[in-house]
């Protein structure tokens, strides 16, 4: 009989056009550990691998794909800006809503392990309406029967958009110049580049623990270990 590790898995994937979504596919696509990969997503990616499945979905009527949306590890790199969103009630969907509705639905088909991109300052108890409603994300997913729940919590993100946000360009090289002398206490504002992000979630997938399990910026970027 072949051990359950050794088995291939299926990953599934929310968010594949994002930034940590657009370096974490290539990852999951090349890893050993799946032999299937599934990306749900507004539009369809101009992608093709034999690992390869695309749904493009509807997020507001996720629950009529639920039988589509069965794999043993979810991958969950949703999000949006209150910019981009233009207003607070569409960010709540993008960035609560959906989440959790994936979480939910993924849980409900017998996924083992759900891994979410949060931000550094999730807190529910927050003044500023953007982390709290990060932390009330984290609340919820946190509440659902995965074996292991994986949370990473990044600072400002490094790497290649498809849309330029002029704040964050700026905001990114301001912080390359500090992120040396962020030492210390300071070291969780580094910023931090989504490559890592997307390799940390791969390792964490890897590591088969279980329980809820959060990863601050600075533990990213130290590097997870996939046998922890």
């Amino acid at each position: 009989m072949v051990p359950t590790s050794d088995l291939k898995k299926t990953a599934l994937i929310a968010g594949a056009t994002g930034l940590v979504g657009s370096y974490l596919l290539p990852l999951l696509l090349q890893s050993d550990r799946y032999a299937k990969v599934i990306s749900i997503g507004r539009r369809a990616l101009p992608l093709v691998h034999p690992k390869l499945e695309q749904r493009v979905v509807d997020f507001e009527r996720l629950e009529d794909l639920r039988l589509s949306l069965i794999a043993d590890d979810v991958y969950c790199c949703l999000g949006t800006t209150m910019q981009q969103a233009g207003s607070r009630e569409a960010f709540y969907r993008v960035d609560y809503l959906y989440v959790v509705k994936l979480a939910a639905l993924t849980a409900s088909n017998f996924a083992a392990q759900f891994m979410v991109v949060s931000a550094m300052g999730a807190d529910a108890d927050s003044r500023i309406y953007y982390n709290r409603v990060k932390g009330d994300m984290e609340a919820a997913v946190r509440q659902t029967p995965f074996r292991a729940v994986h949370i990473f919590r990044p600072s400002l993100l490094l790497g290649q958009r498809s849309a330029q946000r002029t704040g964050e360009k700026l905001g990114a090289l301001v912080l390359k110049v500090l992120n040396p002398l962020l030492i210390g206490p300071l070291r969780p504002y580094r910023a931090i580049s989504a490559e890592a992000v997307a390799q940390g979630m791969l390792n964490a997938a890897r590591q088969e623990g279980g329980g809820v399990r959060t990863y601050s910026s600075d533990v990213i970027a130290r590097g997870i270990s996939p046998t922890a």
